[in-house]
């Protein structure tokens, strides 16, 4: 059994939390003023700077390694939000669709709401099926932020 570490960053909308085991990813998220910060590695170095470029406008993926740890429901739908496109939205009725339980918009709600890798499963991409934006557990001005900057760099990096 492994070790779990975390370091925390600054983050244009608070801190970011990185926990890991080894070289491997298990949380990154947003996180309210931290007690302390935990010990960065070259690892979470690595993961912190793919954040960065794609604040920048530079990636709209990322490469570091990450585990999921959720019930198979969740993953499911976890699974799903990663093959939303960079720059477009999906409403939450279109992913219960996507996972075949089309009746489980609330429950994809809550999976979503559970994600532990905010913005690297986009989940700011899942939009009311009115087109609002709701229920992002980074708050509304953050998911409205993330999905500004994707318009705006779509096209730059296709």
């Amino acid at each position: 059994m492994s070790t779990v570490n975390f370091a925390i960053y600054p983050f244009p909308f608070g801190f970011l939390r990185i926990d890991y085991e080894g070289d491997t990813t298990t949380f990154f998220d947003k996180v309210d003023q931290p007690e302390y910060h935990g010990q960065r590695t070259e690892w979470s170095d690595k993961a912190y700077q793919e954040l960065i470029d794609y604040l920048e406008g530079k990636r709209k993926d990322f490469s570091f390694k990450y585990k999921l740890n959720g019930t198979d429901f969740q993953q499911k739908v976890w699974r799903a939000l990663s093959e939303i496109p960079y720059g477009e939205t999906r409403t939450y009725k279109e992913i219960a669709i996507a996972i075949g339980q089309p009746n489980a918009t609330r429950a994809v709600g809550n999976a979503n709401n559970k994600n532990p890798m905010i913005v690297v499963i986009p989940c700011h991409r899942v939009i009311g099926s009115d087109g609002k934006l709701i229920g992002y557990a980074g708050g509304l001005e953050m998911k409205k932020a993330l999905l500004r900057l994707e318009a705006e760099h779509s096209e730059i990096l296709r």
